[in-house]
């Protein structure tokens, strides 16, 4: 189909296909996007060209050269980037979506650069971050948990940690953050797609045997409680210190700054000024969703956004063993939990 992002009823209908998994979304031609994508397009040609320049990289490893990797992934503005920095606070080589940004140079025609990862002798554990949209359809809609199973990474070395974020919270920083880069009715289309998009790779993790832990960026309001749930349910308890939680400041630097995260080569086009928060520690970050309209919010409805993010939460209090009160404390009524 072709998406109008103008109109409600396009939108509905793309996220129609999305949730009954349409395999029309794979062969749909995507046109070109200023900067962002140069080439008509199908999701499956750019899917297949980033599988096998991976695969050039994973052919030969034998199963166990690969490191265990946790591998976070939600729709785009769900606090990935400082649970990146968490991660690599604690020593553990962090990666920032090298993924998307392979898929990013498959759209423009620029040559592939392969994730590179190191062997499980020199790293064990390994986390990398992936988000989902928001500039153009492809990026909305890829799963890059199947670019890395389909590469040729074995499913019992990754462990999924499903992001997801409240509904308006989110929409309201792609308004507020991207406006720069893309209009607000394409933003709101891409959000939604995404939020659906990213419901889907987790489904696909459970059909290829890949543990899943959902984590939902409300409980970062009880962050040392939280961290240390998920470090023990990944089983990486050893790896859990309180200071990579609280502590991102070095003596003499303004704000805290962490080595281990390692950044992708991207285009100056996704440099966005002020995009991410600097912080001195992991922590909630309150969102004013003021500017989201009525109209917006009836069309996450419609559309099944919040109805995934319902999902996730309900799968993320039982995942992280949540009491009742604790519950209650994070997610409130909003996401239908009882006190």
């Amino acid at each position: 189909m072709l998406l109008d992002t103008n109109s409600a009823a396009s939108i509905a209908e793309m996220a129609a296909l999305i949730r009954t998994e349409d395999s029309s979304l794979n062969t749909m031609q995507l046109t070109p996007v200023g900067a962002f994508q140069s080439r008509t397009v199908t999701l499956q040609t750019l899917m297949r060209e980033v599988t096998e320049s991976l695969a050039e990289a994973f052919r030969r490893r034998p199963a166990q050269d690969f490191p265990m990797l946790y591998f976070a992934c939600g729709k785009a503005r769900v606090g990935s980037t400082a649970l990146s920095n968490l991660f690599g606070m604690t020593g553990m080589p962090s990666y920032y979506q090298p993924l998307k940004a392979m898929l990013r140079d498959a759209m423009v025609g620029q040559p592939l650069t392969p994730w590179i990862i190191p062997s499980t002798a020199d790293q064990p554990n390994l986390f990398s971050k992936e988000t989902i949209g928001p500039y153009v359809i492809a990026e909305s809609l890829f799963n890059p948990l199947k670019l890395l199973i389909d590469a040729g990474y074995p499913p019992h070395r990754l462990h999924l940690i499903a992001l997801d974020r409240e509904p308006a919270s989110a929409l309201a920083s792609w308004l507020d953050k991207l406006i720069s880069r893309a209009s607000e009715n394409t933003l709101l289309a891409h959000y939604i797609i995404a939020a659906l998009s990213a419901a889907r790779v987790s489904s696909y993790a459970r059909q290829q045997g890949v543990p899943v832990t959902h984590y939902v960026y409300e409980v970062s309001k009880e962050p040392i409680a939280s961290v240390r749930v998920l470090f023990d349910r990944l089983g990486l308890s050893a790896s859990f210190a309180e200071d990579a939680v609280t502590s991102w400041q070095q003596p003499g630097q303004e704000h805290g700054s962490n080595a281990r995260v390692i950044f992708p080569s991207e285009a100056a086009i996704y440099k966005v000024p002020n995009l991410h928060t600097s912080d001195s520690a992991y922590r909630f970050q309150p969102r004013a969703t003021g500017a989201v309209t009525s109209a917006q919010l009836e069309l996450l409805e419609r559309c099944g956004v919040n109805d995934v993010y319902r999902a996730s939460v309900a799968a993320c209090i039982g995942d992280l063993g949540l009491n009742a009160a604790a519950s209650s404390r994070l997610f409130g009524e909003r996401a239908g939990v009882a006190a």
